[in-house]
């Protein structure tokens, strides 16, 4: 069983990381090319194809000119993302052992570096996977990376009997996985709602913490059967079978 999670906008890297640990992205040569072709990229552009401020656009321009693959600042992907998802997920509470079953059980998409394990040091970076970016492969960043992301995620679930993956990350990300290409992968997407007067919807800001709890609850408890995820009950959260359908489980409160 393999956890998808979309990665955060919010970084830290002045938070020294609780583990010396690392690994390397498998999709590094791939996040070179992208990092070389953002650098052709005039601070205006940056501001308008990724729709930031001046001040961002400028920080990030400044990252993608000075880009390098292995020097610099660098922290284990885990660590470094925050936000939202990331607050769910309190990774910083892992022990190393959970941190060792989040390596094999748990990836987060990326925009620039693709698919990244827990412990893969990567560099600061502003990059969402929605960004239309002309590129050798298409038109945006979903013809750049569809093809790759699938093989990598085949090679991460083989040998499993009946593998199984778990998209907690949002559609932005998740379009860029190609899903025929995953063949008999079984795909379940945990889907979390609030009461809201009276009515279950989806809100934004509690539906992300939650996809970063649940991947917590995994991680903690051990979990590698997927049918497990249905007693998952943090922060008042309960499966609704009849909510559900075989691919969409939905959890409320």
């Amino acid at each position: 069983m393999l956890m998808l999670l979309s990665p955060a906008k919010t970084l830290d890297f002045d938070t020294p990381a609780p583990t010396t640990e690392t690994s390397k992205p498998v999709l590094l040569r791939e996040a070179s090319t992208l990092a070389k072709l953002m650098k052709t990229k005039s601070q205006q552009d940056l501001a308008s194809m990724m729709k930031i401020s001046p001040k961002l656009a400028a920080l990030n321009h400044e990252r993608f000119q000075t880009w390098t693959p292995a020097r610099g600042a660098l922290k284990q992907s885990l660590f470094a993302f925050r936000g939202d998802v990331y607050q769910g997920l309190e990774a910083d509470t892992f022990s190393t052992q959970d941190i060792r079953f989040a390596q094999k059980h748990l990836r987060m998409l990326s925009g620039l570096y693709g698919l990244l394990k827990p412990l893969d040091l990567i560099k600061p970076y502003r990059l969402e996977m929605g960004t239309r970016l002309s590129n050798q492969r298409g038109a945006d960043l979903y013809d750049f990376w569809q093809a790759a992301l699938a093989k990598k995620l085949l090679e991460d679930l083989d040998g499993q009997t009946k593998p199984v993956l778990i998209n907690l990350a949002s559609n932005e990300y998740f379009k860029a996985v190609d899903v025929p290409a995953l063949g008999q992968v079984r795909i379940i997407n945990p889907v979390f709602k609030d009461t809201s007067n009276g009515r279950l919807k989806i809100i934004s800001f509690f539906a992300k913490r939650a996809r970063g709890a649940m991947a917590n609850f995994v991680i903690k408890q051990r979990i590698k059967q997927p049918e497990h995820l249905k007693t998952f009950n943090t922060d008042g959260y309960q499966y609704q079978p009849s909510l559900s359908s075989e691919t969409d489980w939905v959890f409320a409160r």
